[in-house]
Formats: structure tokens, C-alpha cells, sequence
């Protein structure tokens, strides 16, 4: 884009450092009219520019709190490394694009606003420095005329390329050796001393190549697993013990209510004993007040 080539060479430096691994942004792919894009949070990049790994860099503006960090961001703006975009609609919506399939990379659109905030996602238009696609590009072309050429090699160095493809290829066939051997002995193993033994257990195993060939021998141990019966005997046990306590609190909790909420109750005598004194009629004590009592006493 011609706005990229007006852009100082201070702003080029923030944005190679914004672009590349050392900032640790995290990008996301979408889609934007028809084309992919990588696209960022804000706040990622208001992050990066706050690191250590920033403030190692020359000839770069300093961003001394978040505030300068937005700032510096707004700038880069006019020159279109990168523009604010938005989500679109939920689908159905009215003018809402067709819904990406599950997993697929979301419909971008752009805002017609473009400043920089935190909060909002940003889609790049810059890839980085051509320089290393161009050698890789140099890298290939050369490596594939090279082994057209073959023939008109000098004899020394086309005697140490035979030399080394002998030497790949004794290593893929000891390996597929060490991987037969390994499974017939488990074969025998498994006869003779079950469960059965491994040698080499980790050798096909996501590690790294040391680690490949360590231990050198392991027991074929069945991993424990939980039967769906014995899971479900032990969820059942554990609403059980639930129920219980809840039975256990339940008659605590009604007596704590029936005494917060009791109370004594005379009523008037009847007629054959009018000698009961008056004050004595329609008493109500209530419990909640007995223990001001006794503290009162």
C-alpha cells in the first residue's frame, strides 16, 4: 500500500516488533470481503508495547504507561498496517452474512471509525519484511537446480552425497529393525512372562529423540480404568451420604424453628374457677424472649 511506504521509519520499527513472535500477540484468522485475514485484540497490542521486550528496542518512541501506548497505536492507524474491524451480525439477523461453518474462520467487516481502543479488533494488512520470503524464494530455486545438476557435481562431493544417503538410509533401516525386534520380543514376553515387556516403550511416543529410548524396558501394564458400573455405584453412594446429612439437619432446623417461633398460651378460666387471678388471663410469653430473661436475673 502506497500509505505504508509514507511511513517513518520509527513507526516501521514498532510495527515489525507488533508484527513479529517477540510481541506476543496472538492472532486469529478470518474473513474479510472474500480474502483471509489475521486479526488481533487491541489490548494484546497495548500489552506488547508495555514489555520488557519493547523497551530493549532502538530508535523507537518510548510508551511509558497505557495512555502513550494508545496513543502511539492511534498513529500507526493512517498508515493501514492495520484497521479497526467489527464482528458481524449474529446470523438471521437482518443483512447478515451467511454463518461460517463450525470451527471456520470468522466475517470481518470494517469500521467506517478508525481509531484505536483496547476493547475493539484489528485486521492486518502487513505481513512483515519481504526480505525473507525473497531468500526463501532464492533458497528453493537454487536447491532444485542443484539437484538437477547433479551430474556436473565434482566427484568428491558427489562421493560425499552418496556416502550420507547411505548413511540416512542405515538409520531408517536400523530403526525399523530395532521396531520388529521390540515386537517380537513382546510376542515372546507375553508367552512366557505376561503381562509382557516393552523395550523401548516410549519409541513411538510425541518426545523428543533422548527421550525416546528412555527407560530402556517397561512392564505392559493395563491402565486403571473406572468401570461405568463402579462410577455409577460411587454417584450413588455420594447422593446417599447428601441425603443423609440433609435428613440429619432437617429435624435440627425444624426444632430451631418450632422454638424460635413457640410460645405459652393461657387462656381465661372457665366458670368454676373464677378465683384464678385476672392478670393471669391471656398471658403469652413467647421463648425468644427467655434468655433476656435469665440474663436479666
Amino acid at each position: 500500500m502506497e500509505q505504508q511506504q509514507k511511513a517513518p521509519s520509527d513507526i516501521r520499527a514498532v510495527v515489525a516488533f507488533l508484527r513479529g513472535s517477540k510481541a506476543g500477540i496472538k492472532t486469529r484468522v478470518g474473513v474479510l470481503n472474500g480474502k483471509r485475514v489475521d486479526y488481533f485484540k487491541g489490548k494484546a497490542a497495548v500489552k506488547a508495547l508495555l514489555s520488557p521486550a519493547y523497551a530493549k528496542l532502538k530508535r523507537v518512541p518510548p510508551v511509558p504507561d497505557e495512555a502513550a501506548a494508545l496513543a502511539l497505536l492511534n498513529t500507526i492507524i493512517p498508515f493501514a498496517f492495520y484497521l479497526r474491524v467489527d464482528r458481524p451480525a449474529p446470523p438471521g439477523a437482518p443483512g447478515a452474512p451467511s454463518a461460517p461453518s463450525s470451527g471456520g474462520p470468522k466475517h470481518l467487516a470494517l469500521n467506517p471509525l478508525q481509531t484505536f481502543r483496547a476493547g475493539d479488533l484489528y485486521a492486518w494488512f502487513y505481513d512483515g519484511p519481504l526480505w525473507t520470503t525473497y531468500l526463501g524464494a532464492l533458497a528453493m530455486v537454487a536447491l532444485l537446480l542443484a539437484g538437477v545438476m547433479f551430474p556436473l557435481w565434482p566427484p568428491p562431493l558427489r562421493l560425499g552425497v552418496w556416502y550420507l544417503s547411505i548413511a540416512v538410509l542405515a538409520l531408517i533401516a536400523l530403526f525399523l529393525a530395532v521396531a520388529v525386534l521390540r515386537l517380537i520380543f513382546y510376542v515372546a514376553s507375553v508367552v512366557l512372562a505376561p503381562p509382557g515387556i516393552w523395550v523401548f516403550p516410549k519409541l513411538f511416543a510425541d518426545v523428543g529423540v533422548i527421550e525416546s529410548f528412555i527407560p530402556f524396558w517397561e512392564w505392559d501394564l493395563p491402565k486403571k480404568k473406572k468401570s461405568k458400573k463402579r462410577a455409577d455405584d460411587d454417584a450413588g453412594a455420594k447422593k446417599d451420604r447428601k441425603g443423609k446429612g440433609k435428613e440429619r439437619a432437617a429435624p435440627a432446623d425444624a426444632g430451631a424453628g418450632a422454638g424460635a417461633g413457640a410460645y405459652i398460651e393461657e387462656v381465661e378460666s372457665s366458670a368454676s374457677n373464677d378465683s384464678r387471678p385476672a392478670t393471669a388471663a391471656a398471658a403469652r410469653v413467647t421463648v425468644e424472649d427467655a434468655p433476656a430473661d435469665e440474663e436479666e436475673e
